[in-house]
C-alpha cells in the first residue's frame, strides 16, 4: 500500500523517488490511540508531528461549560498538527473519532527538510495551505449556507478528499462520525442533524446506512450545495 502522504501530495505534483524515500522514513515511531482519545492536548508543546496512518481524526476547540466546535475532519494521509513544528503552544484539541494509527515525524526531520529539500518543502507547505483553505471553506458555509446544503458541501468535500487517497470510489465512503459529532462541525443540535439527514435522504441526494454514505447524482449534490472543489487544490501541477 503506498504511503498515504505520498498518495495525498502525489494528487498535487509529482514526487522524486529520493522524496518519497523521505517520506517514507520520516517517522521515528507509529503510536495506536483509541477512539475518543487525544492525540494532541490543547496548551501542549511538542518536538514531534503526527500523520494518521489509519482512522479518523477532528480537529476540536472546546468551551468553558463543555460543549465543542469541531473545526476539521482529518483522514488518512493528513498531518493533524504539522503546524505545531512553527507555532507553540496549541490552541486545540485533535481528537480520534475511530482507532488511529499515527506516524510520528521529529520536528528535527521536519527542519531538515525544511533545510534541504525546497520542492518537498513547499509540498508540506501545500498541505498546510489546503488545511487552511478547507477552514475558510468551512467557515463560510457554517456562516452562510442552510443546513441541508452545509451538510451536503461538506459530504462532497470529504467524497474528494477520501478518493484522492484511495479511500473512497464509486461515490460512496464509510463516514465513522456520530450525529452528535455531526452536530459539534455543523453548529447543530442533534435533532437538526437528524432532520437535515432525513431531508437529503427524502430528496435523494444522499443515501445513508450505517456509516456508509453514497451519492447517487454528485452533480446534483454539487449543485445543491454550491460546492466548487477548487479549495481543495487537486489538480497536478509544478510546485
Amino acid at each position: 500500500m503506498p504511503h498515504p502522504l505520498i498518495s495525498k501530495l502525489g494528487r498535487r505534483d509529482r514526487l522524486s523517488d529520493a522524496e518519497q524515500q523521505i517520506l517514507e522514513t520520516s517517522a521515528f515511531s507509529v503510536h495506536t490511540f483509541a477512539a475518543g482519545e487525544e492525540i494532541v492536548a490543547e496548551g501542549s508543546t511538542s518536538d514531534y508531528s503526527c500523520l494518521i496512518l489509519e482512522g479518523w481524526a477532528s480537529r476540536n476547540k472546546q468551551l468553558k461549560d463543555g460543549r465543542q466546535q469541531i473545526t476539521a475532519f482529518h483522514i488518512l494521509g493528513d498531518f493533524v498538527d504539522l503546524h505545531s513544528f512553527l507555532l507553540k503552544p496549541m490552541d486545540h484539541t485533535v481528537v480520534a473519532i475511530t482507532a488511529c494509527k499515527m506516524a510520528m515525524v521529529k520536528h528535527s526531520v521536519v527542519k531538515e527538510i525544511t533545510e534541504n529539500h525546497p520542492h518537498l518543502t513547499r509540498m508540506l507547505w501545500l498541505s498546510t495551505l489546503i488545511d487552511a483553505s478547507i477552514h475558510r471553506e468551512w467557515l463560510v458555509t457554517l456562516g452562510r449556507l442552510p443546513a441541508p446544503a452545509h451538510l451536503a458541501h461538506l459530504i462532497c468535500e470529504l467524497y474528494l478528499r477520501l478518493e484522492a487517497v484511495g479511500e473512497a470510489k464509486d461515490y460512496s465512503f464509510v463516514f465513522p462520525v456520530t450525529q452528535t459529532l455531526l452536530a459539534d462541525a455543523l453548529g447543530l443540535s442533534t435533532v437538526h442533524v437528524n432532520r437535515v439527514v432525513q431531508e437529503l435522504r427524502r430528496e435523494k441526494l444522499i443515501s445513508w446506512r450505517g456509516a456508509r454514505v453514497g451519492i447517487p447524482n454528485f452533480d446534483r449534490l454539487k449543485l445543491f450545495a454550491e460546492f466548487d472543489p477548487t479549495y481543495l487544490n487537486l489538480l497536478v501541477e509544478q510546485r
